[in-house]
């Protein structure tokens, strides 16, 4: 069983399309998809959440993320569809609701993973745990990946860092990532 940060540096260098962009980030990346998966193998439910210009994320992940048979399925499920009132809520007391709803709804556990940039609407919802994985675009919040809003790349680079969470969730069902140190 190989450790974490290493089985990050052989996947990303074993990637065929231009991973080498990660090498430099998996410092910051390990701890992040660390929390994540430990989170995804103990039950917790993934409520996926968006900005708009990373919507078209949510529905790559969505349509991606339980279609490899040969492990369990992820519950994984898109936030906005669970509470269509979500671009509603702007005052703590309705966000502190929902949470209680999410709470009830999710017994074993849930976080939110959020793509996005940090000025969104939703994001104010996110932020309220640092227990929530996030992939944060254009500012550096404590706790999240940051990723460059301007670059050319990035939506090549969403799609990768994709692969490398599913693979990581993969490699750590079936005993050939140790998440503890």
């Amino acid at each position: 069983m190989q450790q974490l940060l290493n089985w990050t540096l052989d996947t990303i260098r074993s990637e065929e399309s231009c991973f080498s962009w990660m090498e430099e980030y998996r410092y910051d990346w390990t701890p992040l998809v660390k929390s994540a998966v430990s989170k995804v193998i103990d039950g917790q439910t993934i409520l996926l959440v968006t900005d708009e210009e990373s919507r078209w994320f949510s529905r790559y992940v969505l349509s991606k993320i339980n279609s490899n048979r040969s492990r369990p399925l992820i519950p994984c499920y898109p936030l906005l569809s669970i509470f269509p009132n979500l671009t509603a809520l702007s005052e703590v007391k309705d966000i502190e609701i929902l949470e209680d709803m999410l709470d009830i709804s999710y017994p074993n556990g849930y976080f939110l993973w959020y793509v996005g940039r940090s000025n969104h609407p939703f994001a104010k919802i996110v932020f309220r745990s640092e227990e929530n994985f996030m992939w944060v675009i254009d500012e550096e919040i404590s706790n999240s990946f940051k990723l460059k809003g301007g670059d050319p790349l990035l939506d090549i680079k969403l799609i990768q860092l994709y692969k490398l969470f599913n693979l990581t969730i993969e490699a750590t069902m079936f005993g050939e990532v140790e998440l503890e140190e």
